[in-house]
């Protein structure tokens, strides 16, 4: 029986928020599927998350023009909150995010297994490219709810 040794890709960002906020925008549904996508032509049009060790997740990633569509989805191995996070996928490949407080910054850090199907390269900048979406999100909402305008009346 012929084993393989895994390739594993790590991708992360410094996030520009306090951990509470990066935690709640990572792991609730109502703020993935705003994040969750690669490029602007996928989205992720349903998102469903159990955050519990046994617990599974699903995101529903489509292309934006319907032309093909996938089930991401795994299992909850570990769950820290604030801190941790690690699941297994439904192909076996694991993956591990650490969420690392600095003060008013948080730094997430995702490691995961590498597929067989796409080259490193490809998978480690599609992978990158969700976290950098995350990271423009979480420091950009918000700031359109601070903005009001005044309309006078006479």
């Amino acid at each position: 029986m012929a084993t393989f040794e895994k390739t594993v890709i790590t991708v992360g960002a410094e996030i520009n928020a306090p951990v509470e906020k990066v935690w709640e925008f990572w792991t609730d549904p109502k703020h993935i599927v705003h994040w969750n996508n690669a490029s602007d032509d996928w989205h992720t049009p349903k998102a469903e998350n159990d955050l519990r060790v046994g617990g599974k997740f699903l995101s529903r990633m489509e292309a934006r023009d319907g032309s093909m569509g996938f089930d991401f989805v795994g299992e909850y191995a570990k769950v820290e909150p604030l801190r941790q996070i690690e699941y297994t996928l439904e192909d076996d490949r694991r993956v591990q995010i650490s969420f690392t407080s600095e003060g008013d910054k948080t730094r997430v850090t995702e490691t995961f297994e590498a597929e067989q199907e796409n080259s490193m390269e490809l998978q480690q900048s599609g992978w990158q490219s969700i976290v950098n979406n995350f990271k423009r999100y979480v420091e950009t909402s918000g700031k359109m709810e601070t903005l009001h305008f005044e309309i006078k009346s006479e």
